[in-house]
């Protein structure tokens, strides 16, 4: 492990519109995996696993390097249904969160930075986003539970984002509508509406109403390659 940093935060050792670059000849592809609800799992180029929020579907089986946890609702904190190699790391919010300054960390190469994550029923002082930037530069935005926030038009608008992750379940949440414009603001390349509905892992009805040009709907047990994206 290098470049160990996270400021203020004492560590525990935790149809898209879009078009792809294809990726060059002879190169193991990035992968995401969509396990349903806000689960999700990356294995990056070199290999390495990371699992966002575990709790739903499968796919669990691959040891994980990393395990990101955004808060410490019941459905997004279930780290013991993971596979975990020996060294693996996981990071909890409270683990990138001090006195309201978000910290980040990078580590063989993965640079995983904790952003604000709030509503009504997520507390901002508990809960963050993660983004993750991959070897290749591939950038992910999981945004974990939240609505629109500020951070999202006066930093993430700011910056190429290749993949967000957005829930759109209008109950713990902001709703389908709200998504997709928050999508809208920040400006992904591919956004992927997930945590559709409560109870289940994955709601097209509620994923149909995510309108916007750089939707990429995903169905639970879907795996992507994950390539460098730009905006047609």
């Amino acid at each position: 492990m290098r470049n160990f940093y996270l400021p203020l935060v004492a560590v525990l050792l935790s149809a898209a519109t879009a078009s792809a670059q294809p990726a060059p000849a002879g190169k193991t592809m990035a992968k995401l995996l969509y396990q349903g609800h806000g689960s999700i799992r990356i294995v990056s180029a070199k290999g390495l696993v990371i699992y966002v929020d575990p709790y739903a579907g499968t796919g669990y089986d691959v040891p994980a390097d990393f395990i990101l946890v955004t808060h410490e609702h019941y459905d997004h904190n279930k780290v013991g249904i993971v596979a975990k190699e020996a060294g693996c790391r996981i990071f909890r919010a409270k683990h990138f969160l001090s006195g309201g300054k978000y910290g980040e960390v990078t580590l063989d190469g993965i640079r995983i930075q904790a952003v604000p994550a709030y509503n009504k029923n997520h507390k901002a002082s508990e809960c963050v986003g993660y983004l993750i930037t991959l070897e290749n530069n591939i950038t992910i935005y999981c945004a974990g539970d939240t609505s629109r926030t500020d951070y999202m038009e006066e930093t993430l608008s700011k910056q190429h984002i290749d993949y967000a992750l957005l829930p759109c379940d209008g109950v713990y949440n902001m709703d389908a509508a709200e998504a997709a414009h928050c999508a809208d603001i920040i400006g992904a390349c591919c956004s992927i509406p997930i945590h559709t509905k409560p109870g289940v892992l994955f709601s097209p009805k509620v994923a149909a109403l995510f309108d916007t040009t750089s939707a990429l709907i995903m169905q639970p047990g879907e795996e992507i390659d994950l390539l460098p994206q730009t905006k047609d």
